[in-house]
């Protein structure tokens, strides 16, 4: 059984394919700015034939022409009006250039919006009557798919340049203080303990490394002021330097 074909407002939704899509540039502000400044030169393009800034990415669309086949499948009496129009009759376009109309097909009425980036003349009304269709045919759902991809693309670029991350220097690397040998240190300690007769002063001139060994090894420098105790005792009992110089050899 052959699968039945679209037709209508379904058929509006259908995916265009091939020749139906076309390619047109994605510039930002920045690259208009940097052509308008002569900093860089315009090249043409194989892709979409046109001439603009080298860095421009592409989008895909539905040109006016195959909107237009489309919309003709779905709807021979399809139309559109705009939402205003001059005292001539023509369409009136906003403070910002751009025309807002109304779109029917298949006795459906939606709105859409148009705009031709800027340009003048007639070309550029043409364009923006073309742009207004597309927008009121997304409304619908036509080239729904490829509006999604320009939206995500403009959403990725911005109208920023893109940001070059700054090459992230290497961090130095700190030298961790190797952590001391509690037995050698206990016996430089206790070495210099007996060597000196000023213990306030050993206390003073040795504190880091009291306090490096009670963290390393706290049995070690419990022994270790066990022994201050007893040069303590000793020097006490000792006699004094005076009284040696009496004592007869």
């Amino acid at each position: 059984m052959s699968e039945k074909k679209a037709t209508g407002l379904e058929l509006l939704r259908e995916p265009f394919k091939g020749d139906a899509i076309s390619k047109k540039p994605a510039l930002m502000r920045w690259m208009t700015d940097e052509v308008r400044n002569k900093e860089v030169k315009v090249v043409h393009c194989n892709i979409c034939g046109n001439r603009h800034h080298p860095k421009a990415a592409h989008l895909d669309y539905v040109g006016h022409a195959a909107l237009t086949h489309r919309l003709l499948d779905c709807d021979p009496k399809w139309n559109w009006e705009p939402l205003s129009r001059n005292e001539d009759g023509s369409p009136k376009f906003d403070q910002n250039g751009g025309l807002w109309i109304n779109l029917t097909v298949c006795g459906v009425t939606r709105l859409g919006y148009g705009d031709a980036e800027g340009k003048k003349g007639g070309n550029a009304v043409k364009e923006a009557i073309g742009d207004a269709l597309r927008n009121a045919g997304m409304r619908f759902g036509a080239a729904l798919d490829l509006w999604h991809k320009g939206d995500l693309h403009a959403s990725d670029g911005s109208d920023e340049p893109p940001v070059i991350e700054p090459k992230q220097e290497p961090k130095p690397q700190v030298k961790q203080e190797q952590k001391p040998d509690p037995a050698a240190l206990f016996d430089y300690l206790k070495d210099s303990l007996f060597a000196t007769e000023d213990l306030e002063g050993w206390k003073t001139t040795q504190n880091h490394n009291l306090v490096n060994l009670k963290n390393a090894d706290k049995a070690k420098f419990d022994n270790l002021m066990d022994l201050g105790k007893k040069r303590a005792g000793t020097l006490a009992q000792a006699p004094a330097k005076n009284d040696l110089e009496d004592v007869p050899f």
